[in-house]
């Protein structure tokens, strides 16, 4: 056998082997309508409840840990030790680092509210249409160029 059948079989046989769209899935919490993204409300308020929990002690704890480093390297410096500059220095990236965590925390918190909001929006709307869309259903509606009048209603008028 030369190289290129040999190298031909090895293709076509991986080839075989990697179809990714016959593999079945062994997740346990896969949507009944075959969907490969499902977000449940309660998973997205818990993640955007930690978040808000994560930024509120961060801020708090972080503040502590910078001002008390600050006030460390300050006085280390004006006693005459050189590592109290970078104390000081520590410090100030500390901050900068906490500042950046707080910003992501409250950008997922303020994110996954935005999202839970939306796609409840997003639901009434969907849930109003159909309801129009089934009601219009009833009623013979011309459009705008007919020039038959609406039908009357049949029977007493009460």
């Amino acid at each position: 056998m030369s190289f290129e059948e040999e190298w031909a079989d090895l293709k076509a046989d991986a080839a075989a082997r990697m179809q990714l769209n016959q593999v079945p899935t062994y997740d346990p919490d896969t949507s009944p309508t075959g969907a490969d993204f499902v977000v449940h409300d309660d998973e997205l308020g818990k993640i955007g409840h930690f978040a808000f929990v994560l930024h509120n002690n961060l801020k708090a704890d972080g503040a502590h840990a910078q001002t008390t480093s600050r006030a460390a390297g300050t006085s280390l410096t004006s006693d005459g030790f050189e590592t109290g500059k970078a104390l000081t220095s520590a410090a100030r990236v500390w901050g900068k680092q906490v500042g950046a965590l707080l910003d992501a925390c409250a950008h997922i918190s303020n994110h996954l509210d935005y999202s839970q909001a939306s796609k409840k929006k997003d639901d009434e709307w969907i849930a109003a249409q159909v309801s129009v869309s089934k009601i219009s259903g009833y009623f013979e509606v011309p459009d705008g160029n007919a020039t038959r009048p609406l039908p009357r209603p049949e029977g007493p008028v009460i």
